[in-house]
């Protein structure tokens, strides 16, 4: 199966990796250890070296702007781009079962039954993906509103009056012993 990628494949630490590795075999030409323990240890520094620009551009890299960058759209819990992704690997499982049954590698009674629940698979993933992006943020505010409500409305309904200080008038909590206006024992 040829296809042709629209993303590159080169990583960022595969240039790492290969500039650690020039450098190593430059090191050991032109150092030329006399012993292998030395042209060992020359390459693990080397190497670690490399580790440590990789880890300095995965903590730079979130820094800088996003343009470019492909910007995922949440569809449930997982990304757009795997969704995406696990329904092309659906489609092209059901093409497969096609060819299998044509070329009868696969029973009908097979096919029918994996092609049932490949199919209900892949309506599921397009229907996932024709869904909008869900807002978080308002769903969050109406559960905490109703959480909230929750837990006001009982405190009215069950809130008796407030003990009054017969002395001051000033209302006080219901399990008070004191008045917090003049101290006087309620």
């Amino acid at each position: 199966m040829t296809g042709v990628t629209k993303a590159s494949s080169f990583r960022p630490w595969h240039l790492f990796v290969l500039t650690s590795l020039v450098a190593a075999t430059i090191a050991i030409l032109v150092a030329r250890p006399s012993d292998p323990v030395g042209a060992i240890l020359l390459t693990l520094v080397i190497g670690a070296a490399g580790l440590v620009g990789l880890m300095a551009y995965l903590v730079i890299k979130p820094l800088m702007p996003s343009e470019g960058r492909e910007i995922s759209v949440m569809a449930g819990s997982r990304s757009r781009a795997a969704v995406e992704r696990e329904k092309t690997l659906v489609l092209r499982s059901i093409k497969e079962l096609e060819f299998d049954r044509a070329m009868g590698k696969v029973s009908e009674v097979d096919f029918d039954q994996m092609g049932r629940r490949l199919r209900i698979r892949a309506i599921r993933l397009m229907k996932q993906l024709d869904v909008e992006a869900v807002d978080f943020l308002a769903l969050i505010e109406r559960e905490l509103q109703g959480r909230l409500g929750e837990l006001a409305q009982p405190a009215q309904l069950s809130a008796p009056a407030a003990l009054v200080c017969a002395s001051c008038r000033i209302p006080n909590d219901v399990d008070a012993r004191f008045c917090k206006g003049c101290g006087t024992a309620l």
